[in-house]
Formats: structure tokens, sequence, C-alpha cells
């Protein structure tokens, strides 16, 4: 999701310093404008990608069986004695 809203400021920076400057407003109140404006569908598509993403790695992840072993060689899995 940061990653996605990241995206979109890095697309509100360059549609804010690459047009042409307006009289009316400065470049940093255009550059809010924009972010606020492709925030909400960066982070939309970061969280897709986010889900895309973990939906393969469980697709590839692999399931192992657990056995508990003995560290002694000797023991027999008895109660231990005091």
């Amino acid at each position: 999701m940061v990653l996605g809203a990241v995206a979109a400021f890095v697309v509100a920076i360059i549609m804010a310093y690459t047009g042409p400057e307006n009289a009316q407003y400065t470049r940093e109140s255009v550059l809010g404008f924009f972010f606020v404006i492709l925030a909400l569908p960066g982070v939309a598509l970061g969280s897709i990608l986010a889900l895309v993403l973990d939906r393969i790695s469980v697709r590839r992840a692999e399931h192992a069986v657990v056995e508990a072993a003995d560290d002694e060689p000797g023991n027999t899995g008895g109660s231990p004695t005091a």
C-alpha cells in the first residue's frame, strides 16, 4: 500500500512540475491537489498488488512435516528422573 502511495506521489510531482505554471496556484498546491487525487487509486493498486503477490507465494509454498527429535542418544522418552 505504501508503494502505491509513493508511486502516486512521484506521478503527482511529475504532473505538477512538468506542466505550464499557473498564475493562480503555486506548484506546491498543484502537487498537493494531484497527490490527494492520485493517492487513493495508488493505495488501491498497491493493495491489489500485495494480494496478488501473497496468492502467488501461497501457491509456491511447500508443506513440511515436523517431528520431535531426542537430543540425547540413549533417551527412551520416559519421564525425567529427579
